[in-house]
Order: C-alpha cells, then sequence, then structure tokens
C-alpha cells in the first residue's frame, strides 16, 4: 500500500502499517495448516490466560494484560510501546508511539495506571510484579522506533515484571517466525518475516515455564472459525470495528478434557482475515507449539471501517470512547468476553 499519510485521521487510519519500500515478498514453505470449521466456542479446562500480539495488535495486547493483570498472567510484545502511549491522541500516536519524535511520557502513563488501578479501571498493579514478558523490537523497524519499545520494557519492569527483551535481530515491522513469507528485513503485506529464529519457542518457553518442541507434522487440532457478534459489547462486531468471525485452534488433548493454557494472539494493521485471509491464524508458529504443549490459541479479528480502515486494532481511541484501554473498554471487554467462554 502506498497511499501517502495526509491528514491526521488518515495518519491515525494508517498507524503501525508502513510502506513496503519496494521489497517483494518472498516464497517459504507452506506449513502444515487446518481448514476452519465453522461453529461456537466451548468452554475448556483452562488453567492459565497469556497474552501475545504485533503492532496495533502489540499494543491491544498490553491493554489487556494491564486491565486484567489478575487474570492475564504474561504477555508477548512485538512491535508497539507502552501501555496508554497514545494517551486518545492521535498526534501523541504518530509522533510518540510509532515515530519518537514526541516523548513516550512514560511517567505519566506509569502514574495513569496507578490512579486506574485505585478506581478499579484496571486490576491492581501488584498483578504485574514476577509476571513473565518477552518483547521484540527488530532493528530494521522504522515504523515503531526502537526508543519508543524500550520504554514499553521500562514500563513493565518499573512493575517489577520479568521482562526479556529480544532486540538484536534484524527484522522490519512485523511478526517473526519461521513461516514468514516475507524477507526479514522488510516490512510488507503479509507482515510475516522469516529471519531464521524462532521468537515463538522463546516466548512461549518464558510464559509458560518450559515449552515442547512444535508439532512439524500435520495438526492434530481443531480450527474453529466462530461467529465475534455474540461476544461484541453492542452485540455487532462491525460496529466495533472487529469482523463477523473469529478463530480459535483447539488442540485435540484440550477438546477431551486436559487441562491446557489460553494464549490470545493478536494480529496487527492489515493482517486480520479480510486484509490476507488465514496467514497470521496459519503462519504465526502458535498452533504447532499449541499441539505439544496444551495450549488453547485463540485469535480475534479486527476488520477495516470507515473510521480505521486498514483493520487496526483500537489503541488510540478511534471508536470514539476514551475508556479503550480500560476495562469496559469496547474491543477489550469484547475479548474477554471470549476468554470467558473458552475458560468457563
Amino acid at each position: 500500500m502506498r497511499t501517502p499519510w495526509k491528514a491526521a485521521a488518515t495518519l491515525a487510519a494508517t498507524l503501525l502499517l508502513v510502506l513496503p519500500g519496494g521489497v517483494a515478498a518472498r516464497a517459504a514453505s507452506t506449513p502444515y495448516t487446518k481448514s476452519p470449521v465453522a461453529g461456537p466456542l466451548g468452554t475448556y479446562h483452562v488453567s492459565a490466560v497469556y497474552v501475545a500480539g504485533v503492532s496495533s495488535g502489540g499494543y491491544l495486547a498490553t491493554q489487556l494484560q494491564v486491565a486484567y493483570s489478575a487474570r492475564i498472567r504474561g504477555a508477548a510484545i512485538f512491535a508497539a510501546g507502552p501501555y496508554y502511549c497514545a494517551q486518545n491522541t492521535v498526534a501523541q500516536a504518530l509522533y510518540g508511539c510509532g515515530d519518537n519524535l514526541y516523548p513516550t511520557y512514560l511517567p505519566a502513563l506509569e502514574s495513569y495506571t496507578r490512579s486506574w488501578a485505585s478506581y478499579g479501571w484496571v486490576d491492581g498493579t501488584g498483578n504485574l510484579a514476577g509476571q513473565p514478558v518477552y518483547v521484540y523490537h527488530g532493528g530494521s523497524d522504522g515504523t515503531v522506533k526502537k526508543s519508543v519499545t524500550d520504554d514499553l520494557v521500562r514500563y513493565y519492569q518499573d512493575f517489577g515484571a520479568s521482562v526479556r527483551y529480544d532486540s538484536t535481530g534484524a527484522a522490519g515491522h512485523a511478526w517473526v517466525t519461521p513461516y514468514g513469507t516475507v524477507g526479514c528485513t522488510a516490512t510488507a503485506s503479509p507482515f510475516l518475516n522469516d529471519c531464521g529464529t524462532d521468537p515463538q519457542g522463546a516466548f512461549l518457553g518464558r510464559l509458560l515455564g518450559g515449552v515442547a518442541a512444535p508439532n512439524t507434522g500435520p495438526l492434530g487440532g481443531t480450527l474453529i472459525r466462530f461467529g465475534q457478534d455474540a461476544f461484541a459489547t453492542n452485540g455487532w462486531a462491525n460496529g466495533l470495528s472487529m469482523d463477523a468471525s473469529g478463530f480459535a485452534y483447539v488442540p485435540s488433548a484440550c477438546a477431551a478434557g486436559d487441562s491446557c493454557r489460553l494464549l490470545v494472539a493478536l494480529h496487527g494493521c492489515a493482517q486480520g482475515y479480510a486484509k490476507v485471509g488465514t496467514a497470521f491464524v496459519d503462519r504465526a508458529n502458535l498452533n504447532q507449539y499449541a499441539d505439544t504443549n496444551r495450549l488453547i490459541v485463540l485469535y480475534p479479528q479486527a476488520v477495516a471501517t470507515g473510521v480505521n480502515p486498514n483493520g487496526c486494532w483500537d489503541w488510540w481511541g478511534y471508536l470514539g470512547a476514551t475508556n479503550y484501554p480500560i476495562k469496559g473498554g469496547y474491543q477489550v471487554e469484547t475479548i474477554m468476553n471470549m476468554v470467558r467462554r473458552l475458560d468457563g
């Protein structure tokens, strides 16, 4: 996409989606995939919930973790900055949370978090102490500058989280995966880059306290395509810039009643089903680990709308409500409704 960033509204809508820069996507070996089966979300024996996300999904992942830190026990964040970085302001989102022309105002963000916890708008910040967090920033990522992601790391550390920061690779603005179809340093659709590394093994090992090798054969679980309207706070997912359908991968052991963990996996801008099909669902390298580690993976889906033409998640207030990063925020609460269904 080569649309120039002209007006502030257009700039906000294209946040965290940069121009490809003329770098052609390259072929990669096709991963084992599962054809989606239409059906409702079930309820399983879930022992713990974690969250991961990239770009706008990384920002939303942090919103979910901070708002519900008593329930979400760890996070993996790719290519994003600190909680409430945009402060409901387009200019700050652009120039302080993607670019670093403005500061992130980290002390103010931490102050907001503490105040909101005292009001009960987010869970107590003490829950973050000791939580495992994995943060990834690629050396060729010009969309979210490294100093912005550095402040995400500081934010978590200031609340006592146990952070592993991976910033040594050369990746562009993307989710890095062995099944990526884009060269490592590029920033290009579908924003799934192969850098010859396996960050999923690294972050799942950190979140889960250890991880078994992924399934490299045919997947044994079920990929469910479910309706998101049933979980939307307004009963209509499209009205929240969310797609009509989302996905969940359920390993056979979890479906049979074994105790399992749950990972909420959030795509970035222009990376949802309406833009790239099931590329993120298939190639994120999460279902492969899910099969061998009793891990259910939930893939909520954002969609392009008039206020959000690139299908980003709401981390700067495009839905028009100031409560987007706290309990009751439209997308935060909709996704938590999915979590509540899955873990009973």
